[in-house]
């Protein structure tokens, strides 16, 4: 009797350090948040804007630290977090679709394995499209009738860029794009100045800079990237309700639901840039437990009155995502079918002049 009497004390015992280890997992540790990027830009800021209601809602509080590795078009931070990362979820790598496009795409210079990797939670980072009022356009139904040649002004084909060219070869428009700008600000001033008429902007850019030409009359918005529903990028984006997604745009113009090489290739790198277009990833060996305490730190992050106020102004009140339904649609994002990269590959070789 005392014996077995000992045998159950001792399990509760056990039973309680494994929950408290549970409750406290990350006291006392530094969770290190690399940015493959320098700082001041968009990831960094948002890494920045998120660390400390990570370090409040983390069990055991652990102080949270983004490290800026820039190079290589954010490849380099990548390949250190490859060759460096922790699996104990103490290391992440948070970045956007200027890493995730070159390994889809399978680039030169890429040794990071993205797909491989846990994914520890996400971001949304919308973007708009929208076209001077100069051309006679009121609304997405009317993009193909406008009264001059469309011209987009982008960076570069095989980054950020993507997406929205991408749309254009859905929607079967005729759009001029000119590459090389140093960045979106460059291009929004074209536009402004009358170089562009068509143009996409990320969410905090259309909010601050964006929204008020369209209370002037100046620019016209016609559609977002859209956001996931049921594994289909087809809703539409809390950033402007309002307006339809490419997806909705596509089918008013067709009377059918898109599909076919254009649309999955579209959706695989839209996803990765709007819908998921900030995502935290964690080592491939990282324990599932722990990708549960991102979890529940989300769902409180979420509920967090401070964090809902702060996003409102920051994202117009995107919310984080996590837990496996989010980690399945990012890894097949990440590894699209051989159609669509080989679809991708002669698109930017041929049109874009890329080279690989």
């Amino acid at each position: 009797m005392k014996y077995m009497t000992s045998c159950a004390v001792m399990a509760l015992l056990a039973a309680a350090n494994v929950a408290q280890a549970q409750d406290g997992y990350f006291a006392g540790k530094t969770v290190d948040v690399v940015v493959p990027f320098g700082q001041g830009g968009a990831t960094y800021v948002s890494a920045k804007f998120l660390e400390p209601f990570f370090e409040k809602h983390l069990p055991g509080n652990p102080e949270v630290s983004v490290i800026d590795r820039p190079g290589g078009g954010s490849i380099l931070g990548a390949n250190w977090f490859q060759q460096n990362a922790k699996d104990d979820g103490t290391t992440l790598l948070f970045t956007t679709s200027s890493t995730t496009t070159p390994f889809v795409l399978g680039q030169n210079g890429v040794e990071y394995k993205l797909s491989d990797y846990r994914v520890a939670y996400s971001h949304p980072f919308s973007s708009v499209a929208y076209v001077s009022s100069d051309i006679s356009v009121n609304s997405a139904a009317e993009i193909k009738n406008a009264n001059e040649q469309l011209r987009y002004g982008g960076i570069s084909a095989a980054a950020s860029d993507l997406p929205s060219l991408l749309s254009f070869e859905v929607l079967d428009l005729d759009v001029n794009s000119i590459l090389g700008f140093n960045g979106r600000g460059p291009v929004r001033l074209a536009f402004e100045q009358g170089e562009l008429n068509l143009d996409y902007q990320f969410t905090p850019v259309y909010l601050t800079q964006v929204v008020p030409s369209v209370e002037a009359g100046s620019a016209v918005p016609l559609w977002t990237g859209g956001s996931m529903e049921g594994g289909v990028l087809k809703a539409r984006d809390s950033i402007a309700p309002e307006l339809p997604s490419v997806y909705e745009v596509y089918e008013d113009m067709n009377g059918t639901p898109p599909s076919g090489v254009e649309w999955d290739a579209f959706q695989a790198i839209a996803s990765i840039t709007y819908a998921y277009g900030l995502t935290a990833y964690a080592h491939p060996d990282t324990p599932q437990e722990v990708l549960d305490l991102y979890a529940a730190a989300v769902e409180a992050i979420n509920a967090d009155p401070e964090f809902q106020k702060a996003s409102q102004e920051v994202t117009n009140g995107a919310r984080l995502n996590a837990g496996p339904e989010t980690e399945q649609a990012i890894k097949a994002a990440l590894s699209p079918s051989q159609e669509v990269k080989d679809y991708l590959h002669t698109l930017l070789t041929e049109k874009f002049g890329v080279r690989f």
